[in-house]
């Protein structure tokens, strides 16, 4: 039997561990200008993590290019700029990432080289190696996000591997992923089960078989249940609509949300939190703000 003293320490360890990892809200920035600035949407304390929408062409020997809608034009190098938003929202502890693909774009990987040759550029272009042309600046973004709906459904594990294998002692390379909730995900289900995604935000929404239906979670919570019993990732999100307008379907009241789904989903001892799309579509519903008390 320890010490009380000891099982005091203990306890203390076990709550500060159980707080500072706590759930939080993840979101997208990036696809309208109406949206407020990267700094600015950190600063409201609402979101843990920040994906940077979207990288939307690259692959099968394409010039790489990124796409922020009305924020700035990375043609002219005007996007360079938002070094100093993606480091202030960092000082807050706050991940940021660059999401890759997207609903419209061009890209696809033609081979485990070109997968190769895409990590290589994302490393040097947006991580912690070193190109004239970065894109946002000289900021090191802390990660990529794999937000893959089109395109080819081969090398994508590939992908995952070789970025991952940028990690090191002190500087990690986060990975993260929006798979469809319909299992397995066409596209990502392969790089999911190579076991090196550390945030899964499955996206329940505009897939009626496995979304939420009002008055209905069954479906979702089996979804849920498969999704976090079968692949191997540390954390996992349910990814939801910020507003009825945000998606076709699949939007979730945030009354319904915080006293029947949240409940239900934390039971799972890799829930990690709750996904938006968008922070454009936060702001006009405070979906956010009524929920974080309870995610």
């Amino acid at each position: 039997m320890a010490p009380p003293s000891i099982l005091l320490v203990f306890l203390f360890l076990l709550t500060f561990i159980g707080t500072s990892c706590g759930a939080g809200i993840a979101v997208y920035w990036g696809q309208n200008g109406n949206e407020g600035t990267l700094t600015s949407t950190c600063a409201t304390g609402k979101y843990a993590y920040v994906n940077i929408a979207f990288l939307n062409k690259f692959g099968n020997g394409q010039t790489p290019e990124i796409n922020l809608a009305g924020h700035c034009n990375p043609s002219n190098n005007g996007c360079a700029g938002l070094a100093t938003d993606i480091r202030n929202c960092q000082k807050q502890g706050i991940k940021v990432l660059l999401s890759i693909g997207g609903g419209v774009g061009s890209y696809s990987l033609t081979s485990s080289q070109n997968a190769k040759q895409v990590a290589d550029y994302l490393w040097n272009n947006f991580l912690g190696g070193q190109s004239s042309s970065r894109p946002l600046g000289d900021a090191v973004l802390d990660g990529i996000d794999f937000d893959i709906e089109q395109g080819s459904t081969q090398y994508w594990d590939d992908l995952a591997k070789f970025l991952s294998g940028y990690s090191k002692p002190g500087k990690k390379v986060y990975l993260s992923a929006a798979p469809q909730c319909p299992f397995p995900d066409k596209y990502l289900g392969t790089a999911l089960n190579t076991g090196l995604f550390d945030y899964v935000w499955i996206q329940f929404y505009n897939n009626p078989p496995c979304q939420y239906v009002s008055g209905n979670i069954e479906n979702l919570k089996s979804s849920w249940n498969r999704w976090t019993s079968t692949i191997p990732a540390s954390m996992f999100f349910l990814g939801l609509p910020a507003s009825t307008q945000a998606a076709g379907s699949g939007f979730i009241p945030a009354d319904v949300l915080t006293s029947q789904v949240l409940p239900v989903v934390k039971t799972s001892s890799k829930y990690g939190g709750v996904m938006l799309w968008s922070k454009y579509w936060d702001d006009q519903s405070g979906y956010s703000e009524s929920i974080k008390k309870s995610v």
